[in-house]
């Protein structure tokens, strides 16, 4: 196992997963918390776009990526705080938008359906340099805000009436949630892919949910799960000769499945335990 570390790819490979580990579940724990999982799926078709647009311009696509989905991102949040279209619906014309952009921009560039592969699923063995310190750079920047601002993200996804009547400026943390989602799921693209970076947004909050009883506590633990199944499934990956994407998505996957029965055990012995008749 230990000789993947000779290659110079892999160990780019390793360190990207672990800041994609880490960052998706950090700020996953408040999309989930603040019932907007399906979130990072609306913002990552937006990425496409994004992506397509460095191909067509010639700019690093992850740069573009980032300006384009955080925008997509404070559109949406916009629409939700004052349109009258509803949340849902405002994902769904973003959603195809974004795909539909992405496809008409890439075919522009002369790029193939192959290059769109690279970032719709994910293409971590590809990591140069130079992408590895702007994943870096972003992913520090996502995780201390998220564990910085932590009580007041929190305040804000838990109860925004309650929030604002304490004085916590709502609108402008609910612009910030969004704009970290679109900067992690850029993050993310490289490793899992634009199609599946939600899953690991969410499915190791779930997996901690089903573990932990605080918030606090969940996200400390959605993120050491993040970051376990992240680096689990490069390995995993490279040991089967498999995509590490779906690779790392279904160790997610499997983490969750492994933790729901773990809590369904706890929370039900204290039931079977009964006190001494007298």
């Amino acid at each position: 196992m230990l000789e993947l570390l000779d290659f110079d790819f892999m160990r780019r490979a390793l360190v990207a997963a672990t800041f994609t580990g880490l960052a998706a579940p950090a700020i996953g724990t408040f999309l989930v918390q603040r019932r907007l999982a399906l979130l990072g799926d609306g913002i990552g078709h937006v990425a496409l776009t994004g992506v397509a647009l460095g191909l067509l311009t010639g700019v690093t696509p992850l740069i573009t990526a980032v300006l384009v989905a955080g925008l997509g991102a404070i559109v949406i949040e916009l629409l939700r705080m004052y349109g009258r279209t509803s949340g849902d619906v405002a994902l769904a014309m973003l959603f195809y938008g974004g795909i539909a952009g992405g496809v008409l921009l890439t075919n522009l560039a002369g790029d193939s359906a192959a290059t769109l592969n690279r970032y719709l699923f994910g293409s971590i063995t590809t990591v140069s340099t130079a992408d590895l310190w702007l994943i870096g750079g972003l992913g520090i920047v996502v995780i201390a805000i998220a564990t910085v601002l932590s009580p007041q993200l929190f305040a804000v996804c838990q109860d925004e009436d309650h929030a604002r009547v304490s004085g916590v400026p709502v609108r402008a943390y609910s612009i910030l949630i969004a704009v970290m989602a679109a900067v992690t799921i850029t993050v993310a693209m490289r490793t899992v892919g634009l199609l599946l970076v939600s899953a690991l947004m969410v499915v190791p909050v779930a997996a901690a949910q089903q573990l932990t009883r605080s918030f606090r506590t969940t996200h400390v633990a959605a993120m050491l799960i993040g970051l376990l199944a992240a680096l689990g499934g490069v390995v995993t990956s490279y040991e089967i000769d498999a995509q590490p994407g779906p690779t790392i998505v279904l160790l997610a996957l499997a983490g969750f499945g492994v933790a729901a029965l773990v809590g369904a055990l706890v929370r039900r012995r204290p039931a079977l335990i009964t006190p001494e008749s007298t």
